[in-house]
């Protein structure tokens, strides 16, 4: 068994930093249009509900107005984060180009949000202690006018596998549209009873909204910079000693560069009668099934991985 070599296999799936057949490339143009096309939507947007809200005397639509034009500056964030990363960082001092721009540009997009939050209640807590009156029907039309903006923002960034700042827009824009609405319904509310509290109290409730928004970003984007495990470990390690001459698998690392490019290395003690090529080949399809883009297996000797593993992993 101590004649057989180490082999080492190494694998990359289409779509990574223009590897393969350029599936991830064209996906990336694509969604760097899209979250263009987004963000100067949502200033549109941010532009008529703050002159509304500033006008007409809602806190509703201003916070409303207010979480618009922080969407469309996270927009505009992931836009470029997207476009530098699809067409710079491609020699070799990047390894995996520019991507993980992605992930920094959707954290910092989430906690972009936080502050929001605060102006929002403080602006809500005055409104709720001394209420205006409020213009419902130019209030009413722009929060419509709003509803048709972020439905519009929807239908764009909709559909397919979405990259994680494409899903921090998707997230954004369904909370603007419980945002608008909130705004019309309270608008309306506030109409028929007279109730003018019910303004700041929606003002308070997109509040919530957004600090959810900015929690499922923070999780998504903390998870890739603490190299958290995309798939599941122990199922995808029984899989591959599954694999015909596969002994058993010594060691196994995966993680993400960006949502769109995942990595993991394999060391697998292997039969000695096996068919190396092969062998390396079959762990890589079972790894390439749980969206692993670019793979490196490692085949020793049954017994020996321990000291290939000690030797590999020395620094001293």
């Amino acid at each position: 068994m101590s004649d057989m070599p180490a082999h080492t296999g190494e694998q990359e799936g289409g779509g990574v930093g223009g590897h393969g057949d350029g599936t991830g490339h064209d996906h990336g143009d694509t969604s760097t249009r899209n979250l263009a096309l987004v963000a100067a939507i949502n200033l549109l947007g941010f532009l008529a509900e703050l002159a509304g809200g500033l006008l007409f005397g809602s806190v509703a639509l201003l916070s409303d107005a207010i979480h618009m034009l922080f969407d469309a500056l996270a927009y505009v964030m992931a836009f470029a984060a997207s476009y530098v990363a699809a067409r710079y960082g491609t020699d070799d001092r990047y390894s995996f180009g520019l991507h993980r721009l992605e992930p920094l540009s959707a954290f910092v997009n989430g906690a972009l949000l936080l502050p929001m939050v605060g102006f929002i209640l403080y602006e809500a807590y005055q409104r709720f202690v001394d209420p205006v009156a409020i213009a419902t029907g130019p209030t009413l039309a722009i929060a419509v006018g709003g509803l048709v903006i972020n439905l519009l923002s929807v239908y764009v960034i909709e559909g397919g596998e979405m990259s994680l700042n494409e899903r921090g827009a998707f997230y954004h824009l369904l909370g603007d549209a419980g945002g608008s609405i909130a705004v019309i319904v309270s608008v309306l509310a506030v109409e028929y009873t007279g109730i003018r509290i019910i303004d700041p109290i929606t003002a308070g409730l997109i509040a919530l909204v957004i600090v959810w928004s900015a929690g499922k970003l923070l999780r998504g984007s903390g998870r890739i910079f603490l190299h958290r495990t995309p798939f599941d470990t122990e199922a995808v390690r029984a899989t591959i000693e599954e694999t015909d001459g596969v002994e058993r698998v010594a060691d196994l690392h995966a993680w993400q560069i960006c949502s769109e490019i995942t990595i993991a290395t394999a060391h697998v003690e292997a039969d000695t009668a096996a068919d190396d090529n092969a062998l390396t080949r079959r762990v890589h399809d079972v790894l390439a099934t749980n969206d692993v883009d670019h793979a490196t297996v490692e085949l020793c000797p049954p017994g020996e991985s321990g000291h290939a593993h000690l030797t590999a992993h020395d620094h001293r």
